[in-house]
């Protein structure tokens, strides 16, 4: 089994605590010695001219989803598909080294921090063109103003997207995560009346292009964390002029205006998406690998998606659990497994009865025995977590300390203070997961351990899947519409606690389990500011003990940290990135060999 370099990335987190390895790097191949030279011999007749073999065409990626995009707007990104898109499709403020987590250059080449850590001062470069693909003559060419001139990317684009992701009307989940870290941010989303508000709070906001290669970001309090933010697609530049031209539709193929490393080449919403390589890109900018498109099909199931991988048909893929044991046996060096430090939890609709009831909550997550769920339903591939936030993020709790995890008595009793002894009187409830049998596996084995541990018969839970995107939208609906309960995950934006239980569990985020502001959020604001690390430290710990400790208030129930193996032709070299939308123009095929194995 190939060890992915990003396994030794986070197993190092773990193990130290730091972000940071050295990669390490393949072995020189020594030179082929000449060989002597042939001794002069008489003219042989010529050979045959080898026959010409016809191109290859592009270096291209060929891919499976099983769910649509839901957006390409980098405002509006809230979810894993969509964030890879945006990834490749603009550039960011900053960006991720692969190997090292460390923030590195993008956009702005170089930046200041002032004295006080509340003023970010970033210098940009100006030759990266906005441009626009047409897909039905396959031609990139360059956004021009109203003048003819040539629009590149500037401060202003940036000044605007933050702003855009300021205003409420925008309607981005990441509104809430930034605005705490930006002056005058929260003033704007949270005002009063959001489709009048005043234009000097819009002005107010802490976000100043000077120039247009001079962008300057206030923050209201010294965020240690706010560089590690910077890499974030919620506050990357948005083209103004294409949002106001086409409205909603302005990330449709052939409206969509772009300046990242690749450009959109087809969208047939819930059948196919293509992107290109952006010939107009500077050429540092490339990102080293050879893909010159990846063409993604929708599937109706990762089981559908495996069978293709087999077939050689796609690069990666899950791995079914049905199939599993047998893949490790037969692909053991085309499978790679991957810490991909994404905690997944069962949510709980808290002013949804029964589960408006906090003893119902604890019940429910004390009753799943989250290592045997590992073992036998992960087979293996992740950690148990009894609280949120993982090994190797600054502030996380050791992983056994914080959290009540599996207690099976302390989950009677509690089922038994909420008025339900033995689940006596327990009304229907609805489990939403996502599509696919593994999901299933999952929730069934949930049903199993309530069953056991609460005396709640399976009968009791309406289950119900659908695809991530039509999840995401099903669990924001009101109470009456909503389910009670629903499989989610949450990987990380930047490596710290706040990005955790504050950008995910904060009643200022737009939550979809309805908690409530208490003291929690209280100790979230003052863990955010507190400049000292060793009390920020402490505060997480007492933060997640509130959460998920046997008095906690259980918005959801933490169970698994990802670990998960993935089948990848040898003939694909990647990096997953750990943190925001995985980097695919750096990633490279050996065309020879994946043709091939085609049979092309």
């Amino acid at each position: 089994m190939k060890l992915n370099k990003l396994v030794l990335v986070v197993f190092a987190v773990m193990i130290i605590g730091s972000m940071i390895l050295a990669a390490c790097a393949p072995a020189a191949t020594p030179e082929t010695p000449a060989e002597p030279a042939a001794p002069e011999a008489t003219e042989a007749p010529a050979e045959p001219a080898p026959e010409p073999t016809a191109p290859a065409g592009p270096v291209t990626f060929y891919g499976y989803s099983t769910t649509d995009i839901p957006t390409l707007d980098p405002q509006l990104g809230e979810d894993v598909v969509s964030i890879n898109y945006i990834e490749n499709l603009f550039v960011n403020l900053t960006n991720y080294d692969l190997d090292t987590a460390e923030v590195v250059p993008e956009a702005a080449t170089s930046w200041e921090v002032s004295d006080d850590g509340m003023t970010y001062t970033f210098h940009l470069r100006t030759d990266i063109p906005w441009v626009k693909h047409n897909p039905v003559t396959g031609e990139t060419i360059q956004e021009v103003d109203a003048d003819g001139n040539p629009r590149f990317v500037t401060a202003y684009d940036f000044e605007y997207g933050i702003k855009r992701a300021c205003d409420p009307g925008t309607g981005s989940y990441y509104s809430s995560i930034i605005a705490p870290n930006i002056v005058g941010c929260e003033d704007v989303l949270y005002y009063e009346d959001p489709e009048a508000i005043p234009a000097e709070l819009v002005d107010a906001i802490g976000v100043t292009a000077v120039d247009d290669a001079t962008l300057v970001i206030e923050l209201p309090f010294a965020a240690a964390y706010f560089l590690s933010m910077t890499p974030m697609w919620t506050i990357t530049a948005t083209p103004q002029w294409a949002i106001e031209e086409h409205g909603a539709d302005w990330i449709e193929a052939g409206n969509i205006v772009t300046n990242g490393r690749y450009v959109l080449q087809e969208w047939v919403h819930g059948v196919r998406r293509i992107v290109v390589r952006n010939p107009l890109m500077p050429a540092d900018m490339q990102g080293g690998g050879n893909i010159e498109q990846f063409i993604t099909n929708v599937v109706p199931d990762a089981t559908t998606g495996y069978a293709l991988w087999l077939n050689n048909e796609v690069e990666t893929s899950g791995i079914p659990d049905a199939e599993l044991e047998n893949h490790l046996v037969e692909f053991a060096d085309e499978t790679v497994q991957i810490p991909d430090l994404a905690v997944f939890y069962i949510a709980f609709r808290m002013t949804k009865p029964p589960f408006d009831n906090v003893h119902v909550r604890r019940a429910f997550s004390a009753a799943f025995d989250r290592a045997t769920f590992v073992e036998q339903v992960r087979q293996g591939q992740g950690l148990p977590m009894k609280h949120f936030a993982p090994p190797g993020i600054f502030g996380a709790p050791p992983i056994d300390e914080v959290g009540v995890g599996y207690d099976p008595e302390f989950a009677k009793a509690e089922l038994e203070a909420a008025g339900y002894p033995n689940c006596e009187g327990f009304p229907q409830v609805s489990l939403l997961g996502y599509s696919g049998q593994s999901t299933l596996n999952w929730i069934e084995f949930a049903q199993a351990n309530w069953a056991e541990n609460l005396g709640c018969s399976p009968d009791l839970i309406t289950i119900e899947q659908q695809s991530f995107s039509e999840l995401l939208a099903t669990t924001k609906l009101p109470d009456e519409e909503a389910p009670n309960m629903w499989t989610l995950g949450w990987g990380p934006d930047y490596a710290d606690e706040n990005n955790w239980v504050a950008d995910v569990l904060s009643c200022q985020t737009a939550l979809r389990m309805k908690r409530e502001c208490n003291e929690i959020d209280d100790l979230l604001d003052q863990a955010r500011t507190e400049p000292d690390p060793e009390k920020r430290i402490a505060l997480y710990a007492q933060i997640e003990d509130m959460f998920f400790g046997t008095e906690g208030e259980f918005p959801f129930m933490p169970i698994f940290l990802r670990i998960a193996y993935v089948a990848e032709h040898s003939w694909l070299t990647r990096t997953p990135a750990l943190f925001g939308g995985q980097q695919w123009y750096t990633w490279s095929i050996d065309q020879e060999a994946q043709l091939a194995a085609r049979g092309e």
